[in-house]
């Protein structure tokens, strides 16, 4: 089979850019013909033009349909897998696909196609679905949720020619969300059951050691560096532990400011990938994914239960489907400090039970997340998106 991987590249890599890397490997291996479209966000994040660029660009881009039209004369798709559309792809690209006759499955990590921003948040952090819904989108720009007036106006924008033109809704054959919980909510949006299909973020390649680590030392969060992922909570648990060593890995969101009383307990190593974060890994006592958005699929949490490791991660969205609480983990609430502290003391007290949570969820990521279940899932939703195009 040919496929086409649509997907416009953050400024700085992500969990997205890392997801579709290993899909399309995963493709590969399995025989199947892969490019990747693509445009990178990094040629216009620092500059006033790029900015006002991307503003329209994400709106509509009538140029980059134009060139994957051409482009498709070259490379002519039997599948396209889209995944993020902005800011300079646009929704134009699925004219193009539908008039070379395309199967299109879109890959949907966040919830971008009803809220404009994607992460559900406000503008002070908290969980929002005020856009959810015919003609809602405009709350972005009230709330000004992505604290900027031009970007909110913009987010917001782009969202609403979307829903006006569908040129999503009628583009895509089969959505592709990451768990029960947010095909849920897309489906509360309108988009029939039949049309979407879950497939979990796939589990990491991780390195192979001879010998086993069983107890790691610290702490460590493992994300983007922002307070939608909970870092300021982590910051706050740390100062609180001062007994205690808590490690941060990886790129710092543009928003993110250190306190001024930053505990001397917390270590900044930056952006780790391969054998250096699955060192981090296993030194680690537990992994702390304490994020205050729905998420995909972190991940990162994935990569922690593969290491035996335990995880505390918040008990919304994508997460509480992964951590059972008291299990293979524990679960708190979102933002929640005293909680994260309570569990963070917990593992760092019991040796035996953060053997067993690791062990757990080493079993867990095994079964449902490994490289060969997530491409017979990711079959069979191509195959009832040809019967649904049939």
């Amino acid at each position: 089979m040919r496929i086409l991987y649509i997907h416009n590249d953050y400024a700085k890599p992500s969990g997205e850019e890392y997801a579709s890397g290993e899909l399309i490997q995963l493709l590969r291996e399995h025989g199947h013909e892969v490019e990747k479209y693509s445009r990178s966000s990094a040629k216009i994040a620092d500059s006033t033009l790029g900015k006002i660029k991307s503003f329209f660009a994400g709106i509509w881009n009538p140029f980059e349909a134009k060139r994957l039209q051409t482009y498709l004369r070259c490379f002519n798709p039997d599948v396209a897998i889209v995944q993020n559309l902005y800011p300079l792809l646009s929704p134009s690209i699925f004219k193009p696909l539908k008039n070379n006759h395309v199967l299109v499955v879109m890959r949907c990590p966040n919830y971008r196609l009803f809220c404009p921003g994607g992460l559900c948040l406000d503008n002070d952090g908290h969980i929002c679905e005020k856009c959810f819904g015919r003609g809602k989108e405009w709350w972005c720009v009230r709330k000004n949720c992505e604290k900027s007036l031009f970007k909110s106006v913009g987010y917001a924008a782009r969202n609403a020619t979307a829903r006006k033109s569908r040129a999503i809704l009628d583009g895509v054959d089969m959505f592709i969300v990451q768990s029960a919980f947010q095909k849920e909510k897309f489906m509360t949006q309108g988009i029939p059951g039949k049309n979407i299909g879950i497939l979990p973020g796939i589990a990491p390649v991780i390195t192979e050691y001879k010998e086993e680590v069983p107890i790691g030392n610290w702490f460590t969060f493992v994300g983007r560096v922002s307070e939608e992922k909970g870092i300021y909570e982590f910051i706050e648990v740390a100062k609180q532990l001062p007994h205690l060593t808590f490690k941060v890995a990886g790129n710092l969101d543009r928003n993110f400011e250190k306190p001024v009383d930053m505990p001397r307990n917390v270590e900044f190593v930056g952006f780790l990938k391969g054998r250096e974060l699955d060192n981090l890994y296993r030194k680690s006592r537990a992994i702390v994914v304490p994020s205050k958005w729905y998420e995909g699929f972190p991940n990162v949490i994935v990569r922690g239960m593969l290491l035996k490791r335990p995880v505390i991660t918040t008990n919304i969205g994508a997460m509480q489907s992964i951590i059972d609480n008291g299990v293979n983990g524990i679960t708190i609430p979102p933002g929640d400090v005293e909680a994260l502290k309570k569990a963070i003391e917990e593992l760092s007290k019991d040796d035996n039970k953060s053997i067993e949570y690791g062990l757990k969820g080493y079993e867990k990521a095994r079964t449902l997340y490994s490289r060969e279940q997530i491409y017979l899932s990711l079959q069979s939703i191509i195959n009832q998106a040809v019967k649904i195009r049939q």
